[in-house]
């Protein structure tokens, strides 16, 4: 059973940072993309960022100049760091990846960026 976990969220002021963090584990075989999206209340989920197994990323959105990705394929794992966050960055985010050739999602992590 493959599952991921985010960890990371919480309250942040406007103008600051977070680091989300995203775990893959179980019987793994290959992992060919990780990424993460976000769902804000009465909005469709949106793609925040990607990265495929090589060095190749997506930036995706209004987050795309505040937001860097990064993995560590040896540890299965995939860090989202989030600055100058603003107020309608408040969502939940969700790490996904595909995970030998399917694709999984985690339960998602709470953000919340006051004004």
């Amino acid at each position: 059973q493959v599952q991921l976990v985010e960890s990371g969220g919480g309250l942040v002021q406007a103008g600051g940072s977070l680091r989300l963090s995203c775990q893959a584990s179980g019987s793994i075989f290959s992992i060919s993309v990780m990424g993460w999206y976000r769902q804000a209340p009465g909005k469709e989920r949106e793609l925040v960022a990607r990265l495929t197994t090589g060095i190749e990323t997506y930036y995706a959105g209004s987050m795309k100049d505040r937001v860097t990705i990064s993995r560590d394929n040896a540890k299965n794992t995939v860090a989202l760091q989030m600055n100058s966050l603003k107020p309608e960055d408040t969502a939940v985010y969700y790490c996904n990846a595909v995970i030998n050739y399917r694709e999984y999602w985690g339960q998602g992590t709470q953000v919340i960026v006051s004004s």
